[in-house]
């Protein structure tokens, strides 16, 4: 929906009011005349920098400034919305199209609510209310939205032109039973007083704030207008630091911070929400994860209530988990093989772990059958229930621990007397004596001869990049899997005249598209970081 621009009309006080113009969204940072250009002009900051074409200066006189040196523009007033107020919006949208309307669907953080048709087609009875994208600016006529629309539980004002925290506030003051609010893709000013809007925001349980480009820090200082805030999703914003949240957000059981460049060593200071139960941390760059010990970290509690875990799609090289937490789901993908095993004898640990969903780490097969490794991880995690989304059953479990007891009973029987096995092998099978007890020790005609993750002579096709030098042609070659990343940086040295210590390595697997894994690790082989044959590694230097 395209406000009526027709006669646009121009707010009394325009500076850091919201505007659509060609599609695009932007905040008005100047309204003026620009010399020698005659007319009105109104100086802009896109949302989009690519869209503009300055900093905000004309022929060495600065108008205002952008954050981005290509943020800004200069249009006409008639090239420019200033949107609507909500009603109009509503029935511009509900009028027209109600049936299509009250048939959507609005997905506000992680619910997907599906809109119903009402029996009595009256605006007083409808539950929710869709906007996003209608250029809504505000509340219009005091208390005619209450009038109008008193039942909306659930709220969707994505993408749309509302300028501050007091529009916001004076539009959801009028919703009594508000408890949802989708505001992605906007751009919103802080409140000087969140208190005052208490009121606004009361009963509100899930807010959905992503691409809004919005810091930690502001989402805190906001965070008193939301007592009863349950879900709060804030992906790809403008988020690095977190800082401890000091006497707000504490209802909060479940938090989205995926697709966020995250500090990794300001992590552990979300551990003092006690109701978090639900932490997205997916596609957030962290290299490793140390949830463990909040003492060192200055904490001083350990995430109380954590049930659920996504590390989905992060370049993570260690991993220390929260041992003693109620976790119960774990999301953990893009790992490597060795780390995978780390991760695996860790979680064993955990004694509430039922759900693992690790499907697409990057494993081989082990003794020639890719379903071995499913095996091996329900023989190391006996209180896991699901696997993959996927319950384990009785007859499964059973087969996976024999088979476990028969692939490393050789190495069991190599490790030590019967009953007594070394601690090195006890380490890394810490579960082997318990399915010992529990089935008896294997006979020697049963044991499996496996070469546990053995790819030495295996060559691997690797096609070396050069994302930096667009003059440089990928080459392709055939390596070793047990070659060292130091031999490795060797041959590009010689092919490349670079020096070797100037050398930084990334890898990306046709199987995780996408996604670049360091290999920093000059003493550790292709084969411990699973590069496979067809993987591409990124040749970057200083």
């Amino acid at each position: 929906m395209r406000a009526d621009r027709t006669k646009p009309e121009m707010p009394l006080d325009p500076v850091g009011k919201r505007v659509s113009c060609g599609g695009e969204r932007a905040t008005v940072r100047y309204v003026g005349h620009v010399p020698p250009y005659e007319g009105l002009w109104i100086g802009v900051e896109w949302d989009n920098p690519e869209r503009g074409k300055h900093d905000g200066s004309h022929e060495g006189m600065q108008y205002f400034t952008c954050r981005n040196p290509k943020g800004g523009s200069f249009v006409r007033p008639v090239k420019v919305s200033f949107g609507v107020d909500f009603l109009t919006a509503f029935y511009m949208t509900y009028q027209f199209s109600t049936e299509k309307v009250l048939s959507e669907e609005i997905s506000i953080s992680s619910k997907r609510l599906e809109w119903f048709a009402v029996q009595e087609r009256r605006f007083e009875s409808l539950p929710s209310i869709v906007l996003n994208h209608c250029e809504v600016n505000g509340p219009g006529a005091p208390g005619e939205i209450r009038k109008t629309t008193p039942n909306v539980q659930w709220l969707d004002l994505s993408g749309s032109l509302v300028s501050t925290w007091e529009d916001v506030a004076a539009i959801t003051e009028q919703l009594e039973n508000l408890e949802g609010l989708q505001l992605s893709v906007n751009r919103i000013s802080l409140t000087s007083d969140p208190w005052a809007h208490l009121r606004a925001f009361g009963n509100l349980k899930v807010l959905a704030l992503n691409t809004c480009d919005i810091t930690w820090l502001q989402i805190l200082e906001c965070a008193p207008m939301w007592p009863q805030l349950e879900d709060l999703s804030v992906e790809n914003n403008n988020i690095t630091e977190l800082q401890r949240p000091e006497g707000v957000l504490e209802t909060l059981k479940c938090l989205n911070l995926s697709c966020n460049a995250l500090m990794q060593e300001s992590v552990c200071r979300l551990s003092t929400l006690p109701r978090l139960e639900q932490l997205d941390l997916s596609s957030t760059r962290l290299s490793f994860v140390q949830l463990e010990d909040a003492a060192q970290a200055g904490c001083t509690a350990i995430f109380p209530a954590l049930a659920c875990l996504n590390l989905d799609h992060n370049n993570i090289s260690e991993v220390r988990l929260l041992l003693h937490a109620q976790l119960e789901h774990l999301w953990i993908y893009g790992l490597c093989f060795h780390l995978m095993w780390c991760v695996v004898n860790e979680l064993a640990k955990i004694p509430f772990l039922v759900k693992l969903s690790c499907r697409d780490n990057k494993l081989p097969s082990i003794d020639g059958n890719p379903n071995t490794v499913n095996q091996i991880i329900i023989a190391k995690l006996g209180q896991l229930i699901y696997l993959n989304n996927s319950e384990i059953n009785s007859e499964e479990r059973k087969g996976a621990e024999l088979d476990y007891i028969k692939l490393f009973g050789e190495q069991w029987l190599k490790a030590g007397e019967p009953g007594q096995p070394s601690i090195a092998f006890t380490r890394q099978h810490p579960r082997y004596q318990t399915l010992i007890d529990k089935y008896g020790a294997p006979d020697e005609g049963e044991l499996k001869k496996q070469e546990p993750f053995a790819l030495k002579n295996q060559l691997l096709k690797i096609t070396f990049v050069f994302p930096d030098d667009t003059n440089q042609k990928p080459i392709e070659k055939k390596l070793p899997a047990s070659m060292v990343v130091q031999k490795v940086k060797g041959l590009l040295h010689r092919l490349l005249k670079v020096p070797s210590s100037d050398l930084r390595l990334t890898y990306t697997s046709h199987k995780m598209l996408g996604t670049e894994f360091d290999m920093d690790g000059d003493l550790k082989t292709l084969q411990f970081y699973s590069i496979e044959d067809g993987d591409q590694v990124l040749v970057r230097w200083s």
